[in-house]
């Protein structure tokens, strides 16, 4: 029998998350899906040839479709299609987190200027709805720091370093075999997931457009079974956190960092695919939100949630929208660096170093420099594939070394 359901979807792209979309539509009943955008016509599906479409302007420019998912993988592409949407004054939900964190300010000018929607809550942590929380209930409310695990397949293979003494390889394998992890894992071990999801709850918390590239954001993708038994001997995990917080000075300082958290941290129990997410209010307290942050099912729910939200009405309002924001660049961190021996005289300015775990391939330091002069030499740290992490300020240099079974080498 025909559905006579009278809103109709669109939906552009039909991989993990678009199959998860549309097997939750099913279960609501609440839509017609009209037709389903993809681009390769050979791919075997799990729906009839008649569902799909190969042109999205047979989408775009359906005037009976009241919303439009973008669900597709080429961020490009994803752009295009957005802008399209929105200077025909359609409501658009996306997923893609690159995409809109990166263009944000002009979409944001595209809505206002031609009366369409864009919804993203499924850019960012999956099932958990932080958004929506930070513009619904804490749009009033300063907040002091937002920070958190958000991204799954990163997560899911430094549970599996530290649970089961897999190597790095090994455990993405394992995350790409069980759909937690892409074919090019790029994105999510090298922190820029992470990176563009904190660029977004930045703007929902803070009001602050933040730019992903002056972001101070360091990955997973060179960490070693050295790195996690050092973690582990200090009576901590190392997890992929990425925070936005206000100084004292009322400045915004954003970052992603592998960091060493604590049993006293919520985050150290977040694991495998999870996402976790702490919100530290002025006046209401703290909050933690716990959910899945990878798979199809939770990422299609999540899309359903925007949707549904769309059909009654509903908007993004950037209720603390600030103009400019100064940030902090010269915050010292307190950083563990393992890199290779013939790195050492990269122009890292510390304020305070220890070298330990010396050897003629690589060493081992502990040391506070600032932000700004860590973020400069980024690329290059990358490059020779250095691993930094965070240690809370109060673990001091004495109790890394004893965990690390070393001795002391030099004070530099």
């Amino acid at each position: 029998m025909r559905n006579m359901l009278t809103n109709r979807i669109g939906i552009l792209g039909f991989g993990c998350v678009g199959q998860g979309l549309y097997d939750v539509l099913q279960y609501n009943r609440q839509m017609e899906v009209a037709r389903i955008c993809v681009r390769d016509k050979g791919k075997a599906r799990s729906l009839p040839a008649s569902a799909f479409t190969y042109d999205p302007q047979e989408l775009l420019q359906d005037d009976s479709l009241l919303i439009l998912t973008e669900l597709i993988n080429d961020p490009a592409e994803a752009l295009i299609l957005i802008r399209q949407a929105l200077k025909a004054g359609k409501t658009v939900v996306s997923a893609n987190k690159k995409v809109v964190a990166e263009n944000l300010p002009e979409l944001v000018a595209l809505q206002k200027h031609y009366g369409g929607r864009l919804l993203y809550e499924a850019a960012v942590c999956g099932s958990i709805p932080i958004l929506r929380t930070l513009e619904a209930y804490y749009g009033t409310e300063p907040l002091l720091q937002v920070r958190g695990i958000l991204n799954g397949s990163s997560n899911y293979i430094l549970s599996r370093l530290d649970t089961d003494g897999s190597t790095y390889e090994a455990a993405l394998v394992q995350a790409q075999e069980l759909g937690f992890a892409e074919a090019d894992p790029a994105m999510d071990v090298q922190g820029y997931d992470a990176l563009h999801k904190i660029c977004l709850i930045a703007a929902h918390a803070f009001g602050v457009f933040v730019q992903p590239d002056h972001v101070l954001c360091f990955g997973i993708d060179t960490i070693t079974a050295k790195d996690i038994v050092l973690a582990q001997k200090l009576g901590a995990r190392i997890r992929l956190v990425a925070s936005a917080r206000v100084t004292t000075e009322e400045q915004l300082e954003v970052q992603v960092l592998p960091t060493f958290v604590f049993p006293s941290d919520e985050l150290y129990h977040v694991q495998d695919e999870y996402n976790g997410v702490q919100i530290q209010a002025k006046f209401a307290g703290d909050q933690f939100l716990k959910g899945k942050g990878a798979g199809s099912y939770p990422t299609g729910s999540a899309v359903w949630a925007d949707v549904s939200a769309a059909l009654n009405g509903y908007r993004y309002t950037y209720p603390k929208y600030k103009p400019a924001v100064a940030t902090d660049p010269d915050t010292l961190l307190q950083v563990y660096i393992r890199m290779p021996s013939d790195l050492f005289l990269t122009n890292i300015k510390w304020n305070e170093v220890t070298s330990f775990g010396v050897n003629p391939e690589e060493l081992q330091l502990i040391g506070f420099v600032k932000r700004r002069n860590l973020n400069e030499l980024q690329k290059e740290l990358i490059r020779a594939k250095a691993f930094i992490a965070l240690l809370p300020e109060n673990v001091t240099p004495e109790a890394v070394i004893k965990a690390s079974c070393y001795e002391k080498e030099a004070i530099l």
